[in-house]
């Protein structure tokens, strides 16, 4: 962590499938995905990321359909320094760090952690590494940290 993203949010959001977040429940199952297509974010490089969200927000679910639930992370010091140390294990060349992102302006953080405007309702953090080494691939990875059941529990769409 460096002096610009010091303060990670006391809780976090991960939206999806109920099927894959009672694995991300149990066996603290994430998958690292390159960032969505953006023209910006090619200028930023290979990158894999993890995106939650810093606050409740039950419009995603109508902004993704396929989506049916969510875990509540209710500590995510522990869940983002768990989620380092396992992509630290299955990734040991790669750097990473993990930020909010800034919505209209550009991050000090660069292109990665950066998003219009019109985003700012995602309320997004991100966690994202880089290769070190130029010709590394950004394939996703599928990153277990073990059980979060003491750190998250979760939730369906009508909780």
């Amino acid at each position: 962590m460096t002096l610009i993203d010091s303060k990670r949010p006391s809780k976090l959001y991960y939206f999806s499938e109920r099927n894959g977040l009672e694995r991300s429940l149990s066996l603290g199952e994430f998958r690292l995905s390159p960032p969505a297509p953006d023209q910006a974010l090619q200028a930023a490089g290979s990158y894999l990321v993890l995106s939650l969200t810093q606050t409740w927000d039950g419009t995603l679910f109508d902004d993704l359909p396929h989506v049916d639930s969510y875990l509540v992370v209710h500590n995510a010091e522990e869940f983002g320094e768990r989620v380092h140390r396992a992509v630290q294990r299955a990734l040991p060349n790669w750097a990473g760090i993990d930020a909010a992102i800034s919505y209209g302006a550009p991050s000090p953080l660069g292109k990665i952690f950066s998003k219009a405007k019109n985003q700012a309702a995602e309320n997004e953090w991100r966690f994202a590494w880089r290769p070190m080494q130029a010709r590394a691939s950004a394939n996703p990875v599928v990153i277990q940290i073990g059980n979060i059941e003491d750190i998250a529990e979760l939730h369906s769409r009508h909780d």
